[in-house]
């Protein structure tokens, strides 16, 4: 490994491995952004597993109150997230699921051991580029402006790695939006018991949005991105999503 690389990985000296969790909504929906998570790592040096076998987190289950049935879904992720290496989630909404609901989903079971060293080696994607110092250094130009999501703040109380690595990229400008801390309305099973009240939320953050006047809309969160996207094109609001580590792979 060049010693340009060995200075952008910051605290590692070597090539570093990851496994690098697709999350099932971007695995079935939105397949760009799990693939330009692995590009950008990949650019950076770092040597990225796919591993197999990997499906739901359980989060579903998990947040509307069943535990026993997300606990199957979730077995299967301890198993194939297995190891030593760091697990990088591009997805606020996911990390947050395995590093702060996994030991209590699995506390007092034979797995809660296994389930707290997964959550300690759990790493969202944005800060694993920050932390390790990785600045991509993209084609992209032009202005953004970028949506909190609500794990990805409240739960992994997570605000600026996402702006370092966008601070980083010297031909975009970033534009905070009125609101960007407010939820979106999505809440996965809240979109779908109070949708009155999601479509109004995911309405109101797309004026806000489009309002900051930035070409696109930028989160570390697809089914933000796709709760908003929707509701700006029922609405007739002109607007372009983009995932962080789409951005980081124009």
């Amino acid at each position: 490994m060049s010693a340009a690389v060995e200075h952008r990985l910051g605290r590692y000296t070597r090539p570093v491995r990851v496994l690098l969790m697709r999350t099932c909504l971007s695995d079935l929906v939105a397949p760009s952004v799990a693939r330009s998570a692995r590009n950008v790592l990949r650019r950076c040096g770092v040597d990225v597993v796919v591993p197999p076998g990997q499906t739901c987190c359980g989060q579903p289950g998990w947040s509307i109150g069943f535990p026993d049935q997300a606990r199957p879904v979730a077995e299967r992720t301890l198993r194939a997230f297995a190891g030593d290496e760091p697990v990088v989630v591009p997805s606020g909404s996911c990390a947050a699921m395995l590093r702060h609901a996994y030991p209590e989903l699995f506390a007092g079971t034979g797995r809660e051991a296994e389930a707290h060293r997964l959550a300690e080696r759990v790493v969202e994607f944005s800060q694993f580029v920050a932390r390790n110092g990785l600045a991509p250094r993209p084609d992209a130009t032009g202005s953004v402006t970028y949506h909190d999501s609500c794990h990805m703040l409240r739960i992994l109380g997570e605000r600026e790695s996402p702006r370092t690595v966008l601070g980083e990229m010297p031909e975009i400008e970033l534009r905070e939006m009125e609101g960007q801390e407010v939820c979106c309305g999505f809440g996965g099973a809240f979109s779908v018991t109070y949708p009155e009240v999601s479509g109004r939320l995911g309405e109101d953050k797309a004026r806000n949005a489009a309002a900051a006047g930035a070409e696109e809309l930028i989160a570390c969160d697809a089914s933000c991105l796709m709760h908003i996207a929707g509701r700006a094109r029922r609405v007739g609001i002109p607007l372009r999503v983009r995932h962080l580590a789409e951005l980081l792979d124009a």
